[in-house]
């Protein structure tokens, strides 16, 4: 479905003002959201994004199936020569899924996130590729997230060589051990899209937290996934409701390995009372049908801040 705004200058589509109208805030998000909602990026997340040894993010293949993934680097890949555009100074991954949708002119998302401070920041806009190696995103909408839900972690090393990574592990369903990382994962991010006018992509990626196993798994592998009271501008949920389709990344801070999943999804604003989850306000549903496992993806490493 294409996405459709309440109005010319209002930052919310159809499906996010779905979603406000029915917890009764569409009101004031129309007016909170031309405000906190920015075309570039301000000097605080300027500064924010080079300081960052990784981030998160959003594409969607094409096949039109979202990833969401994370790229790596030294303190400043990430930076913003001018406040209209984001560098991101990382190489091609052809292990990657979320690769095949970082082309030139495609729809990209990103999420800046410090564990150690809990800061986030947000971004979505359009890849601009010059050469082989990185890409610069040009920013259509940036905006600040409030630090609930993310789990505290050090950065711990040392870092461990690409060359030592196995071949990705490529399945249509969850084995054993894919369930096994879902039922441990304190932490995943969610790539959604929504189509806007002439077949373009609005991409966000977003993160998810809670206690391990807040992320339950049913028999056929289906996940249903609370949703906790956050910044109400539901973007995930509202792209949700108009293009039922979402990526999923776990990620295993210990080891660098990466679990990721593309998938079909369910938004239930009313749960039955036998599905409600303790803290949640609503919740939604995942099932996989595309699962890649990639074992020591990443070379950071981070330790909880309170782990022995």
């Amino acid at each position: 479905m294409s996405r459709q705004a309440a109005n010319p200058s209002s930052p919310w589509h159809r499906g996010e003002v779905a979603i406000q109208e029915h917890v009764g805030i569409a009101g004031r998000m129309a007016e909170l959201g031309p405000r906190v909602i920015r075309d570039h990026l301000n000097e605080q997340h300027r500064a924010f994004f080079p300081l960052l040894p990784f981030a998160v993010i959003g594409s969607v293949d094409a096949d039109g199936r979202p990833w969401a993934t994370l790229r790596e680097g030294a303190p400043g890949f990430l930076h913003a020569p001018d406040p209209f555009q984001l560098r991101v100074e990382a190489p091609r991954d052809p292990d990657d899924p979320a690769e095949a949708g970082l082309r030139d002119e495609e729809g990209v998302a990103l999420l800046g996130i410090e564990l150690a401070t809990r800061r986030r920041n947000r971004l979505n806009g359009r890849i601009e590729r010059s050469g082989p190696e990185g890409f610069a995103v040009r920013v259509e909408q940036s905006f600040g997230n409030c630090p609930q839900y993310i789990r505290i972690r050090h950065e711990v090393g040392p870092d461990v060589p690409w060359a030592s990574r196995p071949r990705p592990r490529v399945s249509d369903r969850l084995d054993a051990a894919a369930r096994a990382v879902v039922a441990a994962a304190e932490t995943f991010f969610v790539a959604s899209a929504v189509e806007e006018a002439g077949g373009r992509r609005q991409i966000d990626v977003s993160h998810r937290g809670g206690p391990a196993g807040f992320v339950r798994v049913d028999a056929e592998g289906r996940l249903t996934i609370p949703d906790y009271s956050g910044n109400r501008f539901f973007n995930t949920l509202g792209n949700m409701l108009e293009n039922p389709r979402a990526g999923i990344v776990f990620p295993d801070f210990a080891t660098g390995d990466l679990l990721q999943m593309s998938g079909r999804t369910e938004v239930v604003l009313e749960p039955a009372a036998e599905e409600r989850i303790e803290g949640a306000e609503r919740l939604w549903r995942f099932m996989p049908e595309r699962v890649v496992f990639r074992a020591g993806a990443l070379r950071l490493r981070f330790a909880a801040a309170d782990a022995a």
